[in-house]
């Protein structure tokens, strides 16, 4: 995702004793605050048989501790007039709440209290193991697109923890216990695994005293060893065929490119963040007006590319779906000359120009929210890095050049590098109704 333009006098970090990290931003434009509270465990730290573990216990960390009985954190929130919820990722998993500033220690005490002090009981987890693979159901079962981007990962991924969806493989939610997520809990669920973000309407110092008072007293723990794991390059293209009940057929690529590692040194990252921008993003760039407005091949066409990742790894993607009559093996023709043009003939400064603009007004724009401020400064830290880098993006972003972006196309955007995954539409029987049904946690 894009990175926001901070004003580095307004953000404060703190560390408590026990390794929790506090970041408070100071934003005094209306009297509202968002709390998030991100643990470094998602997907990604999940091993074989227990896939989906990490976003099973997102739900349970709903269910109850001593003092505060299940459904009842979402009430009291709901009471105090604010917001909450909870996602899971490849790379962490996050709580958050939006109140009226003055209700900021409610907040702090109900996530410290579930932090250390969840009841996670058998009965209570056999109900919400079925919503679960309701929503497995809902999200991915009964829509083609997500089958086709399951089975990408998969393809395109053959070692690596990413090969594998956030929801859980149902057999493994099937065959999933109250143990399982006791076990993934007490591993990960600790403050020295988590970064607590404030953003709003309050004084850095005060809500550093009051993290102290809620937070403070609960114990560190030794976290498990965390293995390298490096996907093995690839040395080939790679295929995959989802048939499914659709209307539209649907292609998915992608290459394997780096993600940030290095924020001082590495420009790569930048390039190809500029280089998707180019491709699509605006109703000007490439894909939207050589594939969708001037040919009329494709119905929509887009390319996405994410230089933040915990896993070290990242994917250059490109999806489409064809228009009525055109066949996904033109399309995906079409969107190769596309690759092939800006390796051949490069970028022009306008369009890099467009690009740059087009993001730093989109960041600009985006940090009216605060609950946007806070997501960016915790995908940052719990990714690894400091929020001090956000000050620096635009920056990077600016100091692009066109020669950087075709080197990167070049260097990465290779045949023996892509994986494609399309999808083969089925008929669709009038008569089929829904396998599952939406959630909120």
């Amino acid at each position: 995702m894009p990175l926001t333009v901070f004003a580095a006098a307004s953000v404060q970090e703190f560390k408590l004793d026990n390794g929790l990290k506090l970041i408070v931003q100071e934003d005094h434009r209306s009297p509202v605050v968002v709390s998030q509270v991100w643990y470094r465990a998602g997907s990604l730290d999940e091993v074989n048989g227990k896939t989906g573990v990490a976003h099973v216990l997102e739900h349970m960390m709903f269910k109850g501790t001593r003092q505060v009985k299940a459904g009842q954190f979402s009430r009291l929130i709901a009471a105090a007039g604010g917001k909450e919820n909870a996602f899971t990722s490849t790379d962490y998993t996050c709580y958050f709440q939006q109140l009226e500033k003055s209700h900021l220690p409610l907040s702090f005490k109900l996530e410290a209290d579930r932090m250390a002090n969840l009841q996670l009981t058998d009965e209570e987890f056999a109900k919400e193991i079925k919503v679960v693979m309701e929503e497995r159901r809902w999200r991915t079962d009964d829509k083609p697109q997500s089958k086709v981007n399951e089975a990408f990962q998969g393809t395109v991924y053959r070692a690596h923890p990413y090969s594998r969806p956030v929801i859980g493989f149902m057999n493994d939610l099937e065959n999933m216990t109250a143990d399982d997520a006791r076990e993934w809990y007490h591993n990960w669920y600790a403050p020295n695994n988590a970064t607590l973000v404030v953003v709003g309407d309050v004084k850095a110092d005060e809500v550093y005293q009051l993290a102290k008072q809620h937070f403070g007293k609960l114990k560190a723990k030794a976290l498990p060893v965390r293995k390298p794991q490096v996907e093995p390059e690839q040395i080939g293209e790679r295929r995959t065929v989802v048939k499914a009940p659709a209307k539209l057929p649907y292609l998915l690529m992608g290459y394997h490119v780096p993600a940030l590692n290095d924020p001082e040194t590495d420009w790569e990252p930048y390039a190809l963040e500029v280089l998707a921008g180019v491709l699509s993003g605006n109703p000007a760039a490439r894909l939207n007006q050589r594939l969708v407005r001037e040919t009329q091949l494709a119905i929509d066409a887009s390319a996405g590319y994410d230089l933040m990742s915990r896993g070290h790894q990242s994917v250059f993607a490109l999806d489409a779906t064809p228009s009525e009559g055109k066949t996904v093996a033109e399309l995906e023709a079409a969107l190769l000359q596309q690759i092939e043009d800006i390796k051949a003939s490069g970028v022009t400064t306008e369009e890099l120009d467009r690009v740059k603009a087009g993001v730093i007004a989109a960041d600009v724009y985006k940090r009216d929210s605060m609950f946007y401020q806070g997501m960016q400064i915790g995908t940052v830290e719990t990714i690894g890095f400091s929020w001090k880098i956000l000050e620096d993006y635009p920056n990077k972003l600016r100091a692009v050049t066109p020669e950087q972006v075709q080197a990167v196309a070049r260097k990465y955007l290779l045949k023996d590098n892509l994986t494609v995954a399309t999808l083969d539409p089925q008929p669709i029987d009038p008569n089929a109704k829904p396998q599952g049904k939406p959630h909120v946690h």
